[in-house]
């Protein structure tokens, strides 16, 4: 006898808000759902779940899903002509739309609900509607709320439609039934067909919280459908998918080898049923569905703990109780946080503009808040805005660019010195000499040395620029937009002001820098007496020098306070000129590390400078010059940009009362749940 393994989620690891509700289920076993066809699909378990079941079906009708909040879903799926309709219709126990082609063009929501009246209930909501209708007409009443929805064509739509379904002996459940898949678009339908359903279908089972409800035919090789496939994209553990083979008595041959070979991985089991015939009532189908899987050779080793309708609707409720039960804690919290999340932001909302005096009040409170953070920012420090965002703590980061700048101009000056000592002094002084005293050192070596050092490290200087003002460019629209947020005409127009304003000091300081290379290029000159105690500690090394100069048995590699070891052999073929080289080299040595402080202290002067007028002269100015220009229409649009934020805050409030309503139907179930448990 073959019987199936359900892999429902274990509910006793569910949270401790639904004990009373959930220990039932754990011990329910697949023994117990052998139900006789005599018994009602309805079991006394529905009065158990309905409280849970009530506030999903209240959160749904809420539209509370709009808020990003994900809800416990049954979501029906199969290939076009898998037998999906006479499925819900069994279930149901009502006429659904039948025809060629696809029949579920929206998605629809069954709410199943057992209630103890003979006379059954039904009424659908849609578009805002309610359309009460019976059973006789409720297949009409779908086709035309159907075509009203999605239009009279063959198209479909995401908009759902909603059947509410009361009536004694079905079971407790909630179901959304979406269009069957079909790959071959028919005449009337769009040629994306396949695309549109495939969407619909992906974003209803791709939630954590959907179980998929697979309904497969026996006719065919369930690898072959296509949705299964679309099942296993987002649910590739199988651990969400419950698969209903229908049509069981039109393919028995090999059908119980194909449910437990279990080739396509369905993890919470299957269900064989048989489709309803003709005019068969739905009490006829029952018993012959049973009977059956009492007396067909083939189809009667089933085990009866998977075969037929009210199997599968006690299945449908132990999952759907158990799906609910564990998502229940979460969807709590979703409620608390986002309802948190849209009162602060509502908090945060500026005040609604009605005439050009609030506006411009409003337009110099934004300015005057944006300028006072651009102080603290980047002029004091103090980052307490921005606390965790360390690309605002700006004044640190400026250090470390200016720092980083100061080593790569160190770095970038480092000559070689163990092979080619004085060799590039020695040059330029046989390409300066001149006829004049032999012991004067030509002043014209020591610029072209300077010159040529200068230089080669221009680069970084203009490097430096470029980066701190790109980085203060940032900064600046970051705190302009978080200012200026509910005001998207008002915030382009500001970054505009600032970004030109900024272009503008860019090149002031690209200016600066630039003449400030030129002069140390040209000029050579200090009354830093470090100079002089550099030099003095340098040259204390000229003795050594012209000791091994001198003597030709010495070693040629020695140590130079300054430079560390260094070679010197090749040098005995100058000597005419190595002293000179050796003392001009002392002198470039210390003279630029006054260069490189003077050039680092220059840039850091400059860009305070030039940071502390565009915070507190230039920043305030430029924006309202932009917004006042009689073109530009400021105050204007950021009195239309107030209608568009008092939209917002009336969208806010209504989500915030959305939002409320379900805190409030959650909070009353719990209530009823504790109280049953005592």
């Amino acid at each position: 006898m073959a019987k199936q393994n359900s892999n429902i989620p274990d509910t006793n690891s569910s949270a401790a808000l639904v004990p009373i509700l959930i220990q039932p289920i754990s011990m329910i076993d697949d023994e117990e759902l052998a139900i006789p066809f005599e018994a009602p699909i309805v079991s006394s378990y529905n009065d158990r779940i309905r409280p849970l079941l009530d506030a999903i079906d209240k959160l749904r009708h809420l539209k509370v899903m709009q808020e990003g909040i994900q809800l416990p879903t049954i979501v029906v799926v199969g290939d076009q002509s898998s037998g999906k309709s006479s499925v819900l219709e069994s279930l149901a126990g009502i006429n659904l739309p039948r025809g060629q082609g696809i029949c579920t063009r929206v998605p629809l929501i069954m709410r199943l609900q057992h209630h103890s009246d003979p006379l059954p209930e039904l009424h659908l909501e849609f578009l805002g509607r309610t359309v009460q209708t019976d059973e006789t007409h409720i297949s009409d009443a779908i086709n035309q709320a159907t075509d009203e929805i999605a239009g009279s064509g063959k198209g479909i739509s995401h908009t759902p439609l909603t059947l509410v379904v009361k009536k004694n002996g079905v079971p407790d459940l909630t179901m959304v039934d979406l269009p069957g898949i079909t790959r071959v678009p028919v005449h009337g339908q769009p040629d994306d067909i396949y695309e549109q359903i495939s969407a619909i279908i992906t974003e209803y089972i791709k939630p954590e919280e959907s179980i998929i409800l697979n309904v497969l035919s026996a006719t065919v090789d369930f690898p072959t459908c296509e949705s299964i496939r679309m099942s296993q994209r987002v649910d590739k553990t199988g651990l969400r998918t419950l698969a209903v083979v229908t049509k069981a008595d039109k393919a028995p041959e090999g059908l119980l080898n194909k449910v437990e070979a279990d080739d396509v991985n369905i993890g919470l089991g299957y269900v064989c049923v048989r489709n309803r015939i003709g005019d068969e009532s739905y009490d006829e189908a029952r018993k012959e569905e049973a009977n059956l899987f009492e007396t067909h050779p083939l189809l009667s080793k089933f085990d009866k703990s998977i075969v037929g309708i009210p199997v599968l609707a006690q299945k449908l409720v132990r999952i759907q109780a158990t799906i609910i039960a564990k998502c229940l804690p979460e969807i709590v919290r979703k409620i608390n946080d986002k309802l948190s999340a849209n009162r602060s932001e509502l908090t945060r909302m500026p005040q609604n503009l009605t005439s050009v005096p609030e506006a411009m009040s409003a337009l110099m409170q934004i300015i005057g808040s944006s300028v006072e953070t651009l102080r603290k920012v980047l002029l004091r420090g103090e980052f307490e805005e921005y606390p965790d965002d360390k690309h605002m703590h700006c004044t640190a980061r400026l250090v470390e660019m200016l720092n980083q700048c100061a080593q790569e101009l160190e770095n970038s000056s480092e000559d070689n010195y163990k092979d080619n000592f004085l060799m590039e002094e020695i040059r330029v002084l046989e390409e300066t000499r001149g006829i004049w005293l032999p012991n004067f050192l030509p002043r014209a070596a020591f610029l072209m040395i300077l010159q040529n050092k200068v230089k080669e490290i221009s680069g970084a200087p203009v490097e430096f620029v470029s980066k701190v003002w790109e980085y203060i460019e940032k900064v600046v629209v970051a705190v302009l937009k978080r200012h200026s947020e509910h005001y998207p005409q008002l915030e382009s127009s500001t970054r505009r002001a600032a970004q030109n304003l900024i272009a503008k000091r860019k090149d002031m300081s690209a200016d600066r820098v630039a003449e400030i290379i030129e002069m140390e290029k040209i000029i050579d000159y200090t009354c830093d007496p470090e100079y002089l105690t550099v030099w003095g500690k340098l040259m204390a090394s000229k003795n050594l020098f012209l000791d091994v100069m001198n003597n030709y048995s010495r070693c040629t590699l020695i140590t130079i306070d300054g430079f560390g070891e260094v070679e010197v052999g090749h040098l005995k073929s100058f000597p005419s000129i190595r002293d000179q080289a050796f003392d001009i080299k002392m002198r470039i040595t210390a003279y630029w590390k006054i260069v490189l402080k003077r050039l680092v202290d220059s840039m850091a002067l400059n860009l305070q400078f030039s940071v502390n007028n565009l915070v507190n002269m230039d920043m305030e100015k430029e924006i309202l010059t932009e917004l006042m220009d009689p073109h530009g229409g400021g105050l204007e649009r950021l009195l239309e940009e107030s209608h568009s934020v008092a939209t917002k805050r009336e969208r806010l409030n209504k989500s915030i009362k959305l939002l409320k309503d379900s805190k409030e139907v959650v909070a009353k179930v719990m209530d009823r749940i504790a109280f049953n448990a005592d």
